[in-house]
């Protein structure tokens, strides 16, 4: 009897879900999507809006608590403070501790040098922006007050200017945002990494930004780099400047600025004095590089390097050895420290709430647009002003037309609530009014004094008229925001601290490979990924290579230090190295694995190792579905320093096999089912683009597939001519035993 098919049990969802312990001990089960939903997205959504993203004023939160507790405290005209004050102070606003407050502080500072425009006036030391080492005080022994630019942050805020909302416990309340007179945001260098997502401005001239700010405004078309060169950092240096990347930064928000450090060649002493360095780096992460240069043997010029920073600045001097060409010295630590720099720029900011990613225009346009609305804030709110003191002169000017009537009415009045009522009743006024008459002292009771009063009804009501054509024209509006930054500009600009360095006038760097030693090695690579690099000596005195468990060699070939390898793998990528990349190896170790040191991505393996050589010639695919593609190496040759090439080759089948040839040669084919076909590679025609799909070459049998591919002289066939073929696609021919006999060895991973 046949036993019954068991049947497949029904699908059950799989529930992802954590445990989580009740206050008695109990556990319940909830899934891992209403986790994120319930508490990672509050969390994530807390991070990005209340915390690392700068606002449209170019603050985060905590940097605007401490500056409006500052403000609050009477520090914006008032004498320094022990910061220690300050920070406590701020916990009314910022409850996240008071070493996150100080270290705010500390960036803000004049004194850490992190800001062309410092918003803290300090005292004491407060670190530097250019060393990783340098420390800053405990708060008990700094001081600090506001900055004078501080006035363009708060000028207006008690006229309603910004929304004010309470702090974190209801106790008190703090403004939104900061009613900056200036496009602080683009000012101000902020750096901020939330869930997901980032931020990273850099800084630009004041002077400059109010200019574009003023110009975008009068001509939306106004070409921004004219007024707007480049970025300015607070550490100075030196400015790559390139146009295209320039444009696209500007229009994009994202890209990155090339920066070089200042240096002096002082002859009395051989010495170079590097004074001013990117922003993105510190003086430590230069020496700490330059020593593993020197250690490693690629600088041979240099004697010694000391930190000479001291209170007038930064300071690194580096003493040469004699005969040394400091120029040239520089140009290659330019290419191999932190000497040269660049800065990434992620333009993103929050606007109502949102994060956005802006170029420089829109992020102008932002700001005017809320700018011009804090600007009708204020105008409403001194009209309101204005208006109230109108209408309580207005009721005075009545009491001008019989004050005798006024007195007696207040004098026959028997109850004291009553005196209201009867003043509104005998001068035909409102209460407001009747009660700012009540108040008016027995000595100011006279004609000369209400005379005095009434007369600013005419100015008043001149100046409320003009208030409201400002507020009702969109040009006006424009001119007076114009007005206050014509107004900071002048007051608070400064020269650029980083000099642009424009292409002509830029030093062309020597060809790197003039730093590469070169000698002889022998390349050998493992079928598991594995590289060594041997030199002929090591070689000579090696015994048996050796390799991982169950890895064996893939092939080895003699070589040059120089050389550059192609890595091909099973991601349709290439990795682009040189050997002088690899430390030299002996035979006794596994070697360098390349998915780790190319820092491939997850799951990538290796598939084929390629030696290109001056790139001549061509490289050959060779897929599981028989076709081969013939791409010219050139294609490979890249002129920056690009380390990885997406989409080297197609991915419409499976790659078996790459193989680099400088001419044509017989190359045999060989298949699952075992056949195998020779062919010439003069019988395929190279393809101009790298992702070609090749054309057939193998016909194949259902089911079979391209096992490996080698050229005709290293395949151990024997008769040839039995498998070569001059019309392509081909079945070719099943293998002999003898022509079989030989295995090549392939990189298959």
């Amino acid at each position: 009897m046949a036993r019954k098919k068991k049947e497949p049990e029904k699908n059950k969802k799989e529930l992802n879900t954590d445990h989580v312990v009740g206050l008695v001990g109990s556990t319940y089960e909830q899934p891992i999507s209403e986790t994120l939903e319930i508490n990672y997205m509050p969390y994530a959504m807390s991070v990005i809006v209340s915390r690392a993203i700068p606002e449209i004023d170019g603050f985060k939160p905590s940097h605007r608590k401490l500056l409006y507790t500052m403000y609050k405290m009477g520090l914006l005209k008032g004498s320094r403070t022990k910061s220690a004050n300050i920070v406590g102070q701020t916990m009314k606003l910022n409850p996240h501790g008071d070493a996150a407050i100080y270290e705010t502080m500390v960036r803000l500072s004049r004194g850490n040098e992190a800001l062309l425009h410092p918003f803290v006036d300090s005292k004491g030391s407060f670190g530097k922006v250019y060393s990783r080492d340098m420390a800053y005080a405990a708060s008990r022994y700094t001081e600090a007050k506001l900055d004078s630019i501080c006035s363009e942050l708060f000028r207006d805020i008690d006229s309603d200017t910004v929304e004010m909302v309470d702090n974190y416990d209801g106790s008190m309340k703090e403004p939104s945002l900061l009613p900056t007179t200036f496009p602080n945001v683009l000012v101000a260098a902020n750096q901020g990494i939330a869930v997901g997502m980032a931020s990273n401005i850099c800084s630009f001239n004041l002077k400059e930004v109010c200019d574009t700010a003023i110009a975008l405004m009068e001509n939306p078309d106004h070409d921004i780099l004219e007024t707007l060169p480049g970025p300015d950092f607070s550490t100075g240096a030196e400015l790559l400047f390139d146009e295209t990347t320039t444009r696209e930064i500007y229009s994009t928000g994202r890209g990155s600025f090339k920066l070089r450090a200042k240096w002096r060649y002082v002859k009395e002493g051989n010495i170079i004095e590097i004074y001013e360095i990117p922003y993105s780096t510190t003086g430590e992460a230069i020496m700490d590089k330059v020593a593993e240069l020197i250690k490693a043997g690629k600088i041979r010029e240099i004697n010694d390097m000391r930190d000479e920073t001291d209170r007038y600045g930064l300071k690194l001097a580096i003493d040469l050895k004699r005969g040394a060409d400091p120029d040239k010295l520089m140009q290659k630590l330019f290419r191999m420290t932190p000497l040269q720099d660049s800065f990434a720029c992620n333009f993103n900011i929050l606007i109502a709430g949102m994060p956005r990613v802006m170029g420089i225009a829109e992020i102008l346009e932002e700001w005017t647009a809320w700018r011009t609305e804090c600007v009708k804030r204020r105008l409403f709110y001194q009209i309101q002003k204005k208006e109230d003191r109108l209408h309580l002169l207005k009721g005075l000017e009545r009491i001008l037309l019989d004050i005798d009537k006024a007195i007696r009415i207040i004098r026959e009045t028997e109850l004291e609530n009553e005196v209201i009522p009867n003043l509104m009743i005998g001068f035909g006024i409102d209460e407001i009014q009747a009660n700012y008459v009540a108040e008016i002292k027995l000595r100011n009771i006279n004609k000369e004094y209400i005379l005095k009063q009434t007369k600013a009804i005419s100015e008043l009501e001149k100046e409320i008229a003009e208030l409201n054509s400002i507020l009702k024209s969109h040009t006006k509006l424009q001119k007076l925001i114009i007005a206050e930054l014509k107004e900071v500009s002048e007051k608070y600009g400064q020269p650029r601290k980083t000099q642009i360095i424009y292409e002509s006038a830029q030093v062309e760097p020597e060809d790197p490979e003039d730093d590469i030693p070169d000698y002889p090695v022998t390349l050998f690579v493992s079928k598991g990924g594995y590289l060594k690099k041997i030199t002929a000596q090591s070689l000579r005195m090696s015994g048996e290579q050796k390799f991982k468990e169950g890895d064996s060699l893939a092939f080895s070939v003699e070589t040059t230090n120089k050389a550059e390898i192609l890595v091909i793998t099973d991601k349709f990528q290439c990795y682009k190295s040189r050997l002088s990349d690899f430390e030299d190896g002996k035979a006794s170790l596994w070697g360098d694995y390349l998915p780790g040191k190319l820092e491939m991505e997850r799951d990538e393996n290796v598939i084929q190792v390629l030696l290109p050589g001056d790139y001549k010639g061509f490289v050959l695919f060779f897929f599981e579905n028989g076709k081969v593609a013939k791409v010219p190496l050139n294609a490979y040759e890249t002129k920056t320093n690009r380390k990885k090439l997406t989409g080297a080759y197609s991915d419409k089948s499976p790659l078996k096999t790459a193989m680099a040839l400088q001419t044509d040669e017989q190359v045999a084919v060989y298949t699952t089912d075992g056949r195998a076909v020779i062919f010439s590679t003069a019988q395929l025609l190279p393809k101009t683009t790298r992702n070609t799909q090749g054309v057939g070459v193998v016909s194949l049998k259902k089911k079979a597939a391209v096992s490996h591919a080698v050229k005709a002289a290293d395949s151990g066939i024997a008769n040839q001519s039995r498998y070569r073929t001059r019309t392509l696609p081909s079945a070719g021919a099943i293998l002999k035993p003898e022509d079989a006999s030989e295995k090549q060895l392939s990189f298959d991973v």
